[in-house]
Order: structure tokens, then sequence, then C-alpha cells
């Protein structure tokens, strides 16, 4: 199975390159973490933010897999335990479908893409640096494949 997350932003700094390459690199073959960054529309004073988070959903959803299981990434969304992210990828690598992990630019996600998950997931209540979920999310994948597994990587 391949998890791919879609992630507005481009310019990322080496230490989060770094962070993220850490935990997809430990993930073996038959679940694999893809990250696809979408350029985010340039943004000027004035500008009208729904349509740009409409223009940047719209290059979210060309990049989605077609019939992938959609998760967005939402503060509105609900947080998931370690042990219940993990009943989820095992339920994912059982369906056999691929999975799709959506984070919005610096406005959030837009309407379109909210409509078409199929689960919505918050990390936290807290409002994290679009950077700094790669790295959230990276592990928190890893460590649910190690809780699924069996591995102790995971000690809670």
């Amino acid at each position: 199975m391949r998890i791919h997350f879609l992630a507005i932003g481009q310019r990322i700094p080496a230490w989060v390159e770094e962070g993220y390459q850490e935990f997809a690199r430990r993930l073996p073959p038959e679940c694999r973490l893809q990250l696809t960054e979408i350029a985010a529309v340039r943004r000027a004073k004035g500008a009208d933010i729904e349509r740009l988070r409409a223009l940047e959903g719209e290059r979210l959803l060309a990049a989605l897999p077609r019939d992938a299981h959609a998760v967005a990434l939402d503060v509105r969304g609900a947080a998931w335990s370690t042990e219940q992210l993990a009943a989820r990828l095992a339920g994912w690598m059982q369906d056999g479908r691929e999975v799709a992990l959506m984070v919005g630019g610096p406005d959030g996600l837009a309407p379109e893409c909210l409509r078409r998950a199929d689960a919505r997931w918050s990390l936290s209540a807290l409002t994290l640096p679009h950077a700094l979920v790669r790295i959230v999310v990276a592990e928190q994948i890893y460590r649910a494949w190690t809780v699924y597994k069996g591995h102790p990587y995971h000690r809670a």
C-alpha cells in the first residue's frame, strides 16, 4: 500500500526534510509514504483568500490518486490516538486501496477537499506550522505501523 502525503508548500527547511525522511524511510515497502509537494498560490496584500484556497484545492484534488481513500488533515477533524491510527492503518492495508493525506496551505483546505475526504484527522487543537506537520505525520504513521506489527518502538 502507498500512502500519498499531498502537501501545499515547497520551500521547506532542510531540518524538516531530514525529519520527514527519517521516519518515511523506516517504513517498509508494503506501507510506503510518498510526499507530493504542491505549489502554494502566491499571496498578495488584499488577495481573495477564498479564491486562493479554491485554487490550492484544485491542485490538491488533481494530485489525488483516483479511487484513493482521502483523509483531510483538519483542525475540526477527529483526534485519533496512536492505537486508533494503527487500527485505521491496518484497515487501509487490508482494503488494498491507496490512501491520500491532504494538507492545505496557510489558509487551510478548500471546501471541495473537505467534501471529497473520506475522513478528517486532527493532529491537535493547536495550530502547527505546516512544515512541522510533515514530521509529525511521518512519525505517527511509522509509530502506527510499529503498533500494527507489534514492534517495540511504541511504548505507551
